[in-house]
Order: structure tokens, then C-alpha cells, then sequence
């Protein structure tokens, strides 16, 4: 009873269409959109492989092009040891799914080389069919392709052999010159193949959305002969700071609107370098365009001006002073000297009764 129950689970097994098997596992196949590896049956269930081999052939084909797969790299990775895991390598090894050689590269120093291949039983079939003896082939076991008829050709100028596409003749009236290595009658001539009319569905989604055009460049409010001068003459000298920003002159005419409008906004010189030259891309490819983006997108503001800096005054409060009973001397708050509450009851009946 203490047993906690998958509602999830539980709900989908109910909506799996036919009937239950009575015993074995039961399938809930829930399609992948991302962050899949496809991996073939022939190493999921193959009969002799173990289980700690299988699970890292799979671990392995998941990893990206030039990941470290040796022993103490994947030691470091997994809770098994470094002997069972190299048993695992070894059976891969053996059976074709994993390749590693010693190689020498140009500087004399000695690597080793790892090769994976997820279908080790595609590499051992023939890459190019060899030619038929000269026999005729027999009747063909599958139903052949519905060709329409032709209607009777239109005299029209000779086209050479390999160009030109052929109706299937007859084997007992084929001509003594045919092509001896052409290719099995279970490869078909590109021209004569089925073709598939299955809606093309692309792997990756359309984006949801229009992306947002891009800001435009910056320009100051009145760009002057100064700030001409000085923004031009900083991303010259950039590249001192930075070797990788070689700007052509075409580059800083462009930005240089750009770099006076941080001016503008009494912006310091070394703030705009430092902002330009740290933390730059490793290779960097495109420097004039990089520089347009830092420049668009981590344009400061206009300093605010000092009276806005002042704190608001805050609105004086009128405060009610003490003043002395003259009958009690008992302190009270009144604008004006007298008697306090209790004084001025005391003599209201007084008063009035006189």
C-alpha cells in the first residue's frame, strides 16, 4: 500500500490503442523532437555483447565529433572502473563497432586514433555491384512498375546511348552490342525509377515568429568635425589594444558616426576601447561586425542632468506647539495659549449658569 503510483504513467497506459499483452513489457512510445540518438537494433539486442558494452557504444554515439572516449576519460565520466570499461572497449573492439590506432603525426609525436561506426555490418557489403555474366535473367518475382503507353515517337535527332532514356526490352531480342556491365535488373536506371511523391517534411521547424529587424547604427545629434576626428582616430588605434580589429577605411567610415555618438554622450574614450576590445571571439571573422553590434546594442544613456540628481524636496508639515493650561498647567497642543480641554468643560456649566 506504501507503493506510490505514476498517475502519468498510469493514464497514458489507458489511452494505448488494442488490447494489453497479459505478461512482458508494455510500450509507451513517446516520439522525440530533440536531443536524440538513433540507435540500431543489431546493438541494442546483440547477442553477445555485454551490457556494460552496449550501454557504451550507446554513450558513445551520443557524444559529439572529437570528444575524448579513452579509458580514463570515460573512467572520469561513469561509476565503473577503468578495467571494466576497457573490457568493454575491447569487446566493441572485437566485434568491428570501434577501431583505435597508433598514428605518428608530422611533429614525431604519437597518438592514438578512435573510430566508431555505428553499423559495423554495412561496411562489409559490396560498395559497387559486380557485372552479370551474359545469361538471361529470369522472370522478375515483383509486380513491375504500370508504365503508360507510348505513343509512337516523333522523328526526332539522334541522342547518344548513355543519354537516352530506353523502354525495357524483350531479353530475346536484345542486340549483340548492348553494354555487358550495365547494372542488375534490381538496380534501375535513374530514368526508370519509381518516383517517391511524399510530401517533404523539413527536421527543423519553421521559427514561430518574424525575428525583429535589427537596430540601426547610433548617430549623435550634430556629428562635428571633433567628434569625426576623435572617433576615427580611436578605431584606428584599436588595434593596438586588439590585434584581431584590422578595420579598413570603408569599416571606420561606417562606425565612426557610431563612436561619436557614445562621445556625445561624454562617454570616455577608454570606456569605449575597453567596452570594444574585451572579451573577444576566438576565431574572430567578421571584426567590422562585431563592432557595429557592441556599439548598437551597449549604447549608454545621455548623463542626466545635476538639477535631476537633486533629491525632491519634501513637502514641510505643520507641527501644533505645546502650550500651558492656565487653569491645570497641564501641558497640551493648541496654536494659541489657553485652557485645556478639561478646563474649558469645567467652566462651560459655570458660564452658562451666570
Amino acid at each position: 500500500m506504501d507503493t506510490r503510483q505514476n498517475t502519468a504513467l498510469m493514464r497514458a497506459l489507458t489511452e494505448l490503442p488494442g488490447p494489453l499483452p497479459a505478461r512482458g513489457v508494455i510500450h509507451i512510445a513517446i516520439r522525440h523532437t530533440d536531443r536524440f540518438t538513433v540507435v540500431g537494433n543489431h546493438l541494442a539486442q546483440h547477442p553477445t555483447l555485454s551490457t556494460t558494452a552496449v550501454g557504451l557504444a550507446v554513450r558513445i554515439q551520443s557524444l559529439p565529433q572529437g570528444t575524448e572516449i579513452g579509458i580514463k576519460a570515460l573512467a572520469a565520466r561513469f561509476p565503473e572502473g577503468e578495467k571494466l570499461i576497457a573490457a568493454a572497449l575491447r569487446e566493441l573492439e572485437a566485434h568491428g563497432y570501434l577501431q583505435r590506432a597508433r598514428i605518428r603525426l608530422p611533429n614525431g609525436r604519437i597518438v592514438t586514433r578512435t573510430v566508431f561506426c555505428n553499423q559495423p555490418a554495412a561496411l562489409l557489403r559490396p560498395r559497387a555491384v559486380a557485372p552479370l555474366p551474359q545469361r538471361r535473367p529470369a522472370a522478375p518475382q515483383f509486380p513491375a512498375p504500370q508504365i503508360p503507353e507510348p505513343e509512337p515517337p516523333a522523328p526526332e535527332p539522334p541522342v547518344p546511348e548513355a543519354a537516352a532514356p530506353q523502354a525495357p526490352v524483350p531479353p530475346d531480342v536484345q542486340h549483340d552490342h548492348a553494354p555487358r556491365d550495365h547494372a542488375p535488373r534490381d538496380h534501375a536506371p535513374r530514368d526508370h525509377a519509381p518516383q517517391d511523391h511524399t510530401p517533404f517534411v523539413p527536421l527543423v521547424p519553421p521559427p514561430t515568429a518574424p525575428k525583429p529587424p535589427r537596430p540601426p547604427l547610433p548617430h549623435p545629434r550634430e556629428l562635428t568635425t571633433e567628434l569625426d576626428r576623435a572617433a576615427t582616430a580611436l578605431l584606428g588605434d584599436l588595434r593596438r589594444h586588439a590585434h584581431q580589429l584590422v578595420l579598413s577605411e570603408n569599416d571606420i567610415r561606417q562606425l565612426a558616426p557610431a563612436v561619436a555618438a557614445w562621445l556625445e554622450r561624454d562617454t570616455h574614450p577608454d570606456t569605449i576601447r575597453h567596452t570594444l576590445t574585451t572579451d573577444l571571439p576566438q576565431p574572430l571573422r567578421h571584426p567590422a561586425k562585431l563592432l557595429k553590434h557592441r556599439l548598437t546594442v551597449l549604447l549608454p544613456p545621455p548623463l542626466p542632468d545635476p538639477h535631476d540628481l537633486a533629491a525632491p524636496a519634501r513637502p514641510r508639515l505643520t507641527v501644533t506647539p505645546f502650550q500651558t493650561c492656565d487653569g491645570c498647567e497641564r501641558a497640551f497642543r493648541a496654536p494659541t495659549p489657553g485652557h485645556c480641554r478639561d478646563c474649558r468643560n469645567a467652566h462651560s456649566p459655570a458660564q452658562a449658569a451666570a
